[in-house]
C-alpha cells in the first residue's frame, strides 16, 4: 500500500480514524494523570512519501532523558487532550497545528509510570517547517510510514519482572519501547486496517518510574 504524503492518504488515514472504535479507560484508570501525545504525518526527509515525527528527548530532561518518544505530555488542567497534542508539538518542534488538522485518536495507554496517555494523529501540511527546542529535544527525526509496516519492524519478548509481552520497534540500530513503540504498533495496525489493542503491551522496567 502506498503512503504518499498527499489528500488520498490523508483522507484514507482520516476515514481509519473515524471508524476505529477507540477504547476510552477513564473509570478503569481514574487514579493516573492525563497526558497526550502527537502522532504527526509529514513528508518524508526525501519527500518520497509520508512519515511520522519522532524524537529524542533532551538529556537535560528530568523524566525519561534520552529516551524516544513521540511529541507530547501532559494535559493541563482542563486542557483536553487533543489540545494538549498540539500544545506540547508546537512547544517541543515549533509546528503550529490546529484542530482541523486532526484526524483522529487511537486507545489511551496507561503506563507504569503513572500517566494515562491519547495519541492524537495529525496531519501536517507539505514543507511544514521543524524548529525543535534543545531544552526539550535532542533530536527529531522523521520514520516513514513504509518502514513502520515491514513485517519485521516490531517484536515481542518477555522480561522476569512481568507476565505481559514487552513491545519493541526497530529504528536506527536501537529499540524503541512502549510506550512510544506501542502506539505506533497501533497505528500500523489502523493503516492496515486492522483493529489491534495495545494497553496490555508491557513497558521496560526502566520506564516504570
Amino acid at each position: 500500500m502506498s503512503h504518499s504524503h498527499d489528500d488520498a492518504t490523508r483522507i484514507r488515514i482520516a476515514a481509519g480514524c473515524a471508524a476505529f472504535a477507540r477504547l476510552v479507560t477513564d473509570d478503569a484508570h481514574a487514579g493516573l494523570k492525563r497526558a497526550a501525545v502527537a502522532i504527526t504525518l509529514v513528508e518524508t526527509d526525501d519527500a518520497d512519501g509520508a512519515a511520522l515525527l519522532l524524537t529524542l528527548r533532551a538529556a537535560g530532561l528530568r523524566a525519561h532523558s534520552n529516551q524516544w518518544a513521540l511529541p507530547g505530555g501532559r494535559c493541563d488542567p482542563g486542557e483536553t487532550a487533543v489540545a494538549a497534542a498540539l500544545r506540547e508539538l508546537h512547544e517541543e518542534l515549533g509546528l503550529a497545528l490546529s484542530a482541523d488538522d486532526v484526524l483522529g485518536q487511537l486507545d489511551d495507554y496507561p503506563t507504569r509510570s503513572g500517566y494515562l496517555i491519547t495519541p492524537v494523529v495529525a496531519w501536517a501540511p507539505a514543507g511544514s517547517a521543524l524548529a525543535p527546542n534543545p531544552d526539550e529535544v535532542a533530536s527529531v527525526h522523521r520514520i516513514a510510514l513504509r518502514d513502520i509496516a515491514h513485517a519485521d519492524a516490531f517484536d515481542f519478548t518477555t522480561i522476569p519482572e512481568s507476565a505481559r509481552r514487552v513491545i519493541r520497534f526497530r529504528y536506527a540500530g536501537d529499540f524503541i519501547h512502549a510506550p512510544t513503540a506501542a502506539l505506533i504498533y497501533q497505528f500500523r495496525e489502523l493503516l492496515a486496517g486492522r483493529t489491534t489493542r495495545v494497553a496490555e503491551l508491557e513497558q521496560p522496567v526502566f520506564a516504570w518510574k
